[in-house]
This record gives structure tokens, sequence and C-alpha cells, in this order.
């Protein structure tokens, strides 16, 4: 008698890896490769249209025929290891950059990775925005130390190619907007965010980057104000918590050692 670990993994090795032999000699009998063969491809139908569902840009930017074929070589190599398929899919930018097929295809992977960090705000939990009136209660010696807590629903990403241009344009089929696009226009720094009317992406201009970055990453507002050196960077704080970008903070001792703005200045 196979134990329901083994059999788990018999099932696994046959639906991923279409390796039939221990799943056929431990189910029951008239379960053989054929009948196995509709379950795996009732599997990867299913996941490959959740990668759709994420990647709609990637999909339209490729072809339904070339998807579906990226799709299933990368669910060979990530089978899905939870049913949420929401959050299924994070390392398809990284493969598509790899992926041989779409090598002319330069800015692909990229454009994947701006399509997760949407569907990744689309999914996000959704918490309260910081009460203002708890910054307002600090002491001043005290407001400088503060280190905040992003949102689970905004995220920051910067990216060689103008990948926002291309995906606008590819959802909204616009043709135009396409044709305008010029890869060779240097890297876009992007915030993904949730708001009331949907998943808005806005570009951040290199000081605008830093600022946001250093306060995303975790680094108190002194050394934010820092990283963002020629900003106006109480505006850019003031932007900032006014759209509910933060959920809360806490208190750091300053930190010493290297330039923050001097790590943050090329792409992460």
């Amino acid at each position: 008698m196979s134990t329901l670990l083994e059999t788990q993994r018999a099932m696994r090795a046959s639906l991923v890896g279409g390796d039939d032999r221990a799943a056929v000699a431990m189910l029951a009998d008239g379960v053989g490769a054929d009948r196995l063969n509709i379950y795996r491809n009732t599997m990867v139908t299913g996941v490959t249209k959740a990668l759709r569902l994420t990647f709609p840009a990637v999909h339209r930017l490729v072809g339904a025929d070339f998807f579906e074929g990226a799709a299933v070589r990368f669910i060979a190599q990530h089978p899905p290891r939870a049913a949420y398929l929401d959050d299924y899919g994070a390392e398809f930018p990284e493969f598509l950059r790899s992926f041989e097929p779409a090598a002319a295809l330069v800015y692909l992977g990229d454009v994947a990775r701006l399509e997760w960090a949407v569907g990744r705000a689309l999914h996000a939990a959704d918490v309260e925005p910081l009460d203002l009136k708890r910054l307002a209660a600090l002491a001043p010696q005290d407001q400088a130390r503060v280190c905040l807590v992003p949102h689970p629903s905004v995220g920051l990403l910067a990216a060689d190619y103008p990948v926002d241009a291309i995906w606008r344009g590819v959802l909204d089929e616009d043709d135009a907007a396409l044709a305008a696009v010029a890869l060779d226009a240097g890297p876009v720094r992007l915030l993904v965010e949730r708001r009331a009317t949907g998943v808005e992406v806005s570009r951040l201009d290199e000081a605008a980057w830093c600022f946001a970055t250093a306060l995303f990453d975790g680094w108190s507002v002194e050394e934010a104000v820092a990283a963002a050196a020629g900003a106006s960077a109480g505006t850019l704080l003031a932007e900032h918590l006014a759209a509910g970008r933060f959920v809360d903070f806490h208190l750091v001792p300053a930190k010493l050692g290297a330039s923050f703005a001097a790590t943050h200045k090329a792409r992460p």
C-alpha cells in the first residue's frame, strides 16, 4: 500500500514531468497513461489560462501559439505550489528573459515584470492607510527618525525599456502609441499602485525614484531626504502620504555607513 506522499509524488511526476510509470502502478486498475494524459492536459490548460490572465500584454505581444508553447515549458520548470493561481507566475518574467525563442523581443521580460507588479497591486490586501494624526503627534526631534511601512498594493519597478508605454499601447490596441515607442530612450522608473479607480502606473524622475526607493526600503525620512538631493523632499513626502501609500511607521536610529544615494542611482 502506497502512502499518500508517495502517491502525490507519483502524480506530480506524471502531471508535471510526463513520467506515468509510478502513477500507473499505484492507481486503480484501468487508470492508465491515456487517462493520466487527460488530467495532465487539464492541469496545463488551467495553469496556462491563469498565466494569460496575469500577463495579457505579453500574450498579445507574442500571440496565442507562442505564449502557450512558452507556458508549457515554464509550467514544467515551475509547477504551481498552491491552488490559488493568482499568486502563480512570479518566475515568468525571468523565464522570458532567458527563453531563447523570445530573444529578439528584448523588452518582453520587463513587460512581464510590470504586469506581475500590476497583478500584485490588484490582488494585494486592502489595508487602511496611515492615520496622519499619528505622525503629527510626534515630537519634532523624532520626525526625521520615522521609518514608513508601505501599503502592500504599492510597488516600484525600474526597467531598461519604456515598458509602461508598451504595456498601455498593447492593451489599448493603440498602434500609433506603439509606433511612437523608442526602445533606446533609456530606462524608466515606475510607481505601481492601486487606487479607487484601479491600478495606476506612473513615471518617476531620478530624484523622486531615489526618495521613494529609500522610503520603501525601510530607510528613515532623514536618509530618504538625503537620497533625493536636488528635489523637494517635503513635497514628495506630502504627496506619498496624501495618496495613502503607507500604512504604518516606527522610529529607527540614524543609519551610518555607505551612502544610500550612491547605491540607488543605478538600476537595482
